[in-house]
């Protein structure tokens, strides 16, 4: 069984928005073993999606549609799936009925357009939504079974997962299970190395690389007769990249390098503190982000000018002076006056010239400096990304490898 998935939008076609709904649906067709032909992308013009969904509908069993069934002129996929069916709209009472409570239930009246969310080509079903306005479509085109959903990602999962994937359960021609195991620390090359076996052509499951500002995600695909053989493939392959690739590992799908140092505090019962300059917060940010983490995450100072660093945290003029604001000396200075201004097990700090200017021959742009300040003292490295980085990378990578450090840290502290 093949599918195709159309998603419907000016944003889209104009790269105003990234489309993320093609690649999510992808996934769980695949886990019901439909195979996704082809991902389209189509404007908001009437004839464009008209003849856009009469194609796919002859080459593809399933067409699975986002978008553009919202409630205003430029919202055509009802429009444009009724021309093509070759039917009129009609009117469908319940789901005005439903559109009404939606808006009632937020002490708001119904404006007038939303009426347009009410309107189903003849002979279609609609698909309730009951995260928003907009109810979904299924219909019959030539040989295929076409299921409209909306673009508000939220709204499409649930619908998705509540009204679609049961209808599509069963159809598949066995399971396709993915995972993606995230490592940090070594280059694409180097893992491609550790692993070449494991990713020669042909092999159940399929192995790949992909790299994403520094950080290398290995991405298996695993296909089996039903979802305990796929299941086991999979797991067998996750476990032994992990063997192979050991504390370069951090994460699987979804968790990031936050969520692994978030785990790894709340394992060993630690906290920790950030001072920032070069980052600006990122590194603070990027723990808080994860939910839970005032269990773990004391606070957090941006000490980005030096009459900060020495007033808050205690860094002597003097160092700044003799060996300049970046360098691994006041690095050092900034992480141990952390950890003790907030009596935190753990501090890490952050000085660097992220650019585009301030560099000079001996301190170029992309020179940062780390500290990690810990009950037995203190780490200070030194990394060069890269004048050629701009400010934003630089930063970003900065956090990603402080963020690494404490990783590290509280691994090894762990399993001594």
């Amino acid at each position: 069984m093949h599918a195709i998935v159309m998603s419907m939008g000016n944003e889209l076609t104009s790269g105003q928005t990234v489309d993320t709904n093609s690649a999510w649906l992808s996934r769980q067709l695949a886990a019901l073993g439909i195979s996704v032909r082809r991902h389209i992308t189509v404007a908001d013009e009437l004839d464009v999606i008209r003849a856009a969904l009469d194609a796919a509908a002859r080459d593809a069993d399933v067409v699975l549609t986002t978008g553009g069934i919202g409630p205003t002129e430029d919202d055509l996929t009802r429009h444009a799936l009724a021309a093509a069916m070759g039917v009129g709209l009609e009117f469908h009472a319940p789901s005005l009925e439903h559109i009404r409570e939606f808006f009632a239930r937020r002490s708001r009246d119904m404006p007038e357009a939303n009426r347009i969310q009410a309107m189903f080509p003849a002979g279609s079903t609609p698909i309730e939504n009951i995260c928003g306005t907009a109810p979904g479509i299924q219909a019959k085109l030539h040989q295929a079974d076409v299921f409209v959903m909306p673009g508000v990602p939220r709204e499409m999962r649930v619908m998705f997962e509540r009204s679609v994937a049961p209808l599509l359960a069963g159809r598949g021609a066995g399971v396709i299970l993915m995972r993606t195991v995230h490592t940090f620390g070594a280059g694409e090359s180097d893992v491609g190395t550790t692993i070449r076996d494991l990713m020669r052509r042909g092999r159940n499951p399929t192995v790949g690389t992909t790299a994403q500002q520094t950080i290398i995600g290995v991405r298996i695909q695993a296909a089996g007769r039903d979802f305990a053989e796929a299941r086991r493939l999979l797991d067998a392959d996750t476990a032994e990249l992990r063997r192979r690739l050991g504390d370069l590992v951090f994460g699987e799908d979804d968790e990031t390098l936050a969520d692994a140092v978030g785990a790894q505090l709340l394992r060993t019962g630690q906290t920790v503190a950030t001072a920032e300059s070069c980052t600006g917060g990122l590194i603070a940010k990027s723990l808080t982000d994860v939910s839970g983490s005032s269990a773990y995450f004391l606070s957090g100072l941006v000490t980005y000018s030096n009459e900060a660093k020495v007033r808050l945290l205690a860094v002597p003029e003097a160092l700044i002076l003799e060996h300049g604001a970046v360098s691994a000396p006041v690095a050092e200075a900034m992480a141990v006056g952390g950890r003790r201004l907030f009596g935190a097990d753990c501090a890490l700090s952050t000085t660097g010239i992220a650019g585009p200017t301030g560099g000079t021959a001996t301190k170029p742009v992309g020179l940062v400096f780390f500290g990690l300040a810990h009950a037995g003292g203190c780490e200070v490295h030194e990394r060069r990304f890269g004048s050629e980085l701009t400010r934003k990378e630089i930063r970003d990578r900065a956090r990603k490898f402080a963020l690494n450090l404490l990783r590290l840290r509280l691994l090894h502290a762990s399993s001594a």
